[in-house]
C-alpha cells in the first residue's frame, strides 16, 4: 500500500494534536447541546404520518380552510341511573357546564341539547358522552388539556361511587403518553450507561479503559441530540421517537466502535509494539474497518429517505447525525486520548478482573466452537441455516398496524376509559373522516348525496351514529365524521372501512358530478401507511443492498464477500423479525416481557428495522472480515486466515455484542409497546448476528468456498480500494494478547 489509508491519517493527525482533537470535540459537543436546548425542537404534525389517500383528504381539509381539531370525549356512566333519571339528567348539566367555561374548549356538544340525544347516550341509557375540541392547532392541544383533566378529575372524585366521569381523547393521550415516555426515557438514560460501563469493565478490566468509549459515545448521542433540534426546524420530526433512537443507536454504535478501536491497540501493544506504532496501527486497520462499518450503517439509514413518509425522514436525519459523531468521535478523539495517555490507559484495574484480561488469550470458547464448524462446514452451515429460516417463518403472518390507543401502556388509567367508551358508543372515539370538496357543498344534488351517504352508513351495521358534519365557512368543503365498527385498527375497522371507500361512497358521494372525496381517520392512516410501505420496501432493500455492495466490493476487492455477507445479515435479520411476530403478535410472553399483545407490530418498525439491523449486523462482519483479510493478505490460507480471525476478534465481538444486546434490553422495559419492540427486535438481531452468523455461518461458508472467496473478475480491478492495512510482521509474539 502506497501509504496510509485515511483512517490512518486521521489517528496519526490526532496523535501529533491532541489537545486540539479532544479540545475541540468538547467544544463542539457543548455548542451543539446549548443551541439544541436554545432553540428547541419542532414536532412533526399529526398530518404529517399520513400516507395515500389519507393524506389527500388532511391536503383537501387545509386548503379548504378546515383543520382537524384535537376533540376530546368526556364518558359519563353509572349503574344505577339512566340518562333518563334526574339525578343523571343533572350531572350531564353540571359536567357541560364545569368543561365549558375552560378557556381552550369549543364547540362542546350537549347530548341533553341534540334531537334523539345525537347518538351520544348509549341504548341501554347508563352511558352518556359529551365532546368538544380544544382550540388552536391540533398540534399544541396535549399542552393545553391539563386544566380541563384536572376539573373532570375532580368532578369524577365528588360523585363517586355513583357515578364514573372520565376523558378520553387524543390530545388527553397524548399528554398521558408524554408523560409515560419521558419517565421511560429518563430510566432508560440512568440504566445505559451503568449497564455498559459494567460490560466494558469485564472487557478491559480498567476503569479507565472501560470509561473512555462510555464517554465519547455519550457525548456523540448528547451533540447528535443538540444538532437534532437545530434540523428539525428545517425538517420537522417525530422528536420524541427519534431521540429515543438515537440514544439507543448512538450509545451501541458509539461504545462498539471506540471497543473495536482500542482493543486492537491493546493487542498491538502486548504483542511488543511501542505506544505511537501500536497505536497507528490500531488507526490503519481497526479504524479502517470502523469507517467502513459507520459508512455502511450510514448507507442503510440513508435507504428510509425512499419511504416518503416524515416519520422515516426524521429517524433517517437523526440516526444518520449520531453515527457520523460516532465514527468522527472514534476515527479523531480516541486516538488523541489514547496517545496522550499511554499505557496509563490500564489504570483503575480492576484486581481479579483486569489480571484475568490482561493475560487472556483467544476466546477458548469460540476456539472450541469454531474447530468444529471449520472441521464439518457443511453440516455447520446446513444446521444453523436451517434454525434461522425456521425462525424466520412467522414473518409470513407478519401485522402492521400504527400505535393507537390500544397500544397504550394498559397501566395507564385513560387506556381503561377509552375501552369502556368503546363498548358504549363503537367507532366514537375513532371515526373515519370523509373529506368532501364540491363548488357549494349547500347545493342540492351534494346535500342530498351527503344524506344519503348517512343512510347508507348506518344501514351497513358497520357505521353508526353520531355522525357530525363540519362545514368550511366558504362552503367548499365538508368533514363527515363517521364512527366505524372495532377499535379503529382491528378486522372489524378495516373491513367497515372498505364498505365506505368501496360501495358506500361510490354509490353516494361517487354520483355527483364536479365532487371529490377521500376518507382519512386512524383506520385509514393506518390501512394506507401499510400499503404505502409495502410499495416503497422493495426500493428501500435495492438501495441498502445496492449500494452496501459495492461499498464491501471496494473495501475487500472480492465480488464473493459482499454477496455472502449481504445474504447472511438478510437471514439474521429475516430470523429477528419472525422471532419479533412470534412474540409480539402472540400472548405467551406478555407475563415475561410486561405488555397486552395487539396481535401487531408496529407499522414503522419493519422499514425501520430492516435499515438498523443490515447497519449494525454489517459492523461485526466487516470488522471480522477485514481481521481476515489483513491475515489473508500477509500471507495466510484462507482457513488460516479465518480461524486467527475469527478467534483474535472473539472476545471484541463478544464484549460488543453484549453491550448492544445490554443497552437494546433497556429500551424492551420501556412501557410504550413501539419502544419494546425495537429494544426486543434489534437485541435479537445483534444476538443471532454475534453468535449464529458470525461464529457458524460466517466460517462455514469461507471454509466452503475457500479461495473463491477472493475473486474478483479483472474487468473490475479500476474499483478503488478501502482495504485496511495488511498484518505486519511482528517483532515478538506474545501468549498476553487480548481476545
Amino acid at each position: 500500500m502506497d501509504g496510509p489509508n485515511l483512517s490512518g491519517r486521521a489517528g496519526r493527525w490526532s496523535a501529533r494534536h491532541w489537545k486540539l482533537a479532544v479540545f475541540g470535540w468538547l467544544g463542539f459537543a457543548i455548542v451543539a447541546v446549548a443551541v439544541g436546548s436554545a432553540i428547541g425542537h419542532v414536532q412533526m404534525k399529526d398530518s404529517d404520518y399520513a400516507s395515500g389517500e389519507a393524506a389527500t383528504a388532511l391536503r383537501m381539509l387545509s386548503s379548504g380552510g378546515l383543520v382537524q381539531p384535537a376533540t376530546e370525549n368526556v364518558l359519563i356512566q353509572s349503574r344505577r341511573y339512566t340518562a333518563d333519571d334526574p339525578e343523571f339528567a343533572a350531572l350531564i348539566a353540571e359536567t357541560a357546564a364545569t368543561v365549558a367555561p375552560q378557556p381552550n374548549v369549543t364547540n362542546l356538544q350537549d347530548p341533553m341539547f341534540k334531537q334523539g340525544n345525537g347518538g351520544r347516550v348509549s341504548p341501554d341509557g347508563h352511558s352518556a358522552l359529551i365532546t368538544f375540541d380544544i382550540k388552536g392547532d391540533p398540534n399544541d392541544a396535549k399542552d393545553k388539556v391539563e386544566p380541563i383533566l384536572q376539573a373532570v378529575a375532580a368532578l369524577d372524585a365528588a360523585h363517586r361511587p355513583a357515578f364514573t366521569i372520565r376523558e378520553v381523547g387524543n390530545a388527553s393521550a397524548n399528554y398521558e403518553i408524554g408523560k409515560s415516555f419521558s419517565r421511560d426515557f429518563k430510566n432508560a438514560e440512568r440504566l445505559t450507561i451503568p449497564l455498559t460501563l459494567l460490560i466494558l469493565l469485564g472487557a478491559f478490566g480498567a476503569l479507565v479503559a472501560a470509561g473512555i468509549p462510555v464517554v465519547l459515545a455519550f457525548s456523540a448521542v448528547l451533540a447528535s441530540l443538540g444538532l437534532f433540534s437545530l434540523v428539525t426546524h428545517l425538517s420537522s420530526a417525530d422528536y420524541q421517537s427519534t431521540s429515543a433512537v438515537i440514544l439507543l443507536v448512538g450509545m451501541a454504535v458509539g461504545i462498539d466502535y471506540s471497543l473495536f478501536y482500542l482493543r486492537r491497540e491493546r493487542e498491538e501493544r502486548a504483542a511488543g509494539e511501542q505506544p505511537l506504532p501500536a497505536l497507528l496501527t490500531a488507526a490503519a486497520t481497526s479504524g479502517q474497518a470502523v469507517l467502513i462499518s459507520g459508512v455502511t450503517v450510514l448507507i442503510a439509514m440513508a435507504g428510509m429517505f425512499l419511504s416518503g413518509n416524515k416519520i422515516f425522514t426524521g429517524m433517517a436525519l437523526g440516526t444518520m447525525l449520531v453515527v457520523l459523531c460516532a465514527i468522527i468521535g472514534s476515527l479523531t478523539v480516541l486516538p488523541a486520548i489514547l496517545a496522550k495517555l499511554g499505557d496509563r490507559v490500564d489504570r483503575g484495574r480492576i484486581p481479579v478482573v483486569g489480571k484475568r484480561k490482561h493475560a487472556a488469550g483467544e476466546s477458548r470458547f469460540w476456539g472450541f466452537v469454531l474447530d468444529r464448524v471449520l472441521r464439518r462446514p457443511v453440516a455447520s452451515m446446513v444446521l444453523a441455516g436451517g434454525l434461522l429460516v425456521l425462525a424466520a417463518t412467522p414473518v409470513l403472518h407478519m401485522h402492521t398496524k400504527l400505535p393507537s390507543f390500544t397500544d397504550m401502556p394498559n397501566g395507564l388509567a385513560i387506556v381503561q376509559t377509552y375501552k369502556d367508551l368503546l363498548g358504549a358508543f363503537p367507532g366514537a372515539p375513532t371515526p373515519a373522516d370523509v373529506v368532501v370538496r364540491a363548488p357549494s357543498v349547500h347545493s342540492t344534488p351534494v346535500a342530498d348525496a351527503i344524506v344519503a351517504l348517512k343512510q347508507r352508513a348506518v344501514a351497513t351495521h358497520e357505521m353508526f351514529q353520531p355522525i357530525l358534519t363540519v362545514v368550511s365557512k366558504d362552503g367548499t368543503t365538508a368533514d363527515i365524521r363517521i364512527p366505524l365498527a372495532g377499535n379503529g385498527d382491528d378486522a372489524a375497522s378495516l373491513a367497515a372501512l372498505a364498505a365506505l371507500r368501496n360501495t358506500v361512497l361510490p354509490s353516494t358521494l361517487g354520483n355527483v358530478p364536479a365532487l371529490s372525496y377521500a376518507v382519512t381517520g386512524e383506520t385509514a392512516g393506518t390501512h394506507d401507511f401499510n400499503e404505502r410501505m409495502k410499495a416503497r420496501m422493495p426500493w428501500v432493500f435495492a438501495f441498502v443492498l445496492g449500494l452496501a455492495f459495492l461499498l464491501l466490493l471496494a473495501t475487500f476487492r472480492s465480488v464473493v464477500i459482499p454477496l455472502t455477507a449481504i445474504a447472511l445479515n438478510l437471514l439474521s435479520v429475516g430470523a429477528a423479525y419472525g422471532l419479533l411476530v412470534l412474540i409480539f403478535q402472540g400472548t405467551w410472553a406478555e407475563g415475561l416481557l410486561d405488555f397486552t399483545s395487539n396481535r401487531s407490530i408496529t407499522s414503522w418498525l419493519p422499514m425501520f428495522l430492516f435499515v438498523v439491523l443490515f447497519g449494525l449486523s454489517m459492523d461485526y462482519h466487516v470488522f471480522i472480515l477485514s481481521r481476515i483479510k489483513e491475515l489473508h493478505d500477509s500471507g495466510l490460507s484462507t482457513e488460516e486466515a479465518v480461524a486467527r480471525g475469527i478467534r483474535r476478534t472473539a472476545g471484541t465481538v463478544t464484549s460488543a455484542a453484549l453491550i448492544m444486546v445490554a443497552v437494546f434490553s433497556v429500551f424492551a422495559t420501556l412501557q410504550i409497546i413501539q419502544m419494546k419492540q425495537l429494544g426486543i427486535g434489534l437485541g435479537l438481531a445483534v444476538l443471532i448476528d454475534a453468535t449464529v452468523i458470525r461464529g457458524v455461518l460466517l466460517p462455514a461458508t469461507m471454509k466452503i468456498l475457500g479461495d473463491r472467496n477472493w475473486y474478483m473478475p479483472r474487468w473490475l480491478e479500476w474499483v478503488p480500494t478501502l482495504a485496511p492495512e495488511a498484518e505486519k510482521p511482528r517483532r515478538r509474539r506474545s501468549p498476553l494478547v487480548p481476545g
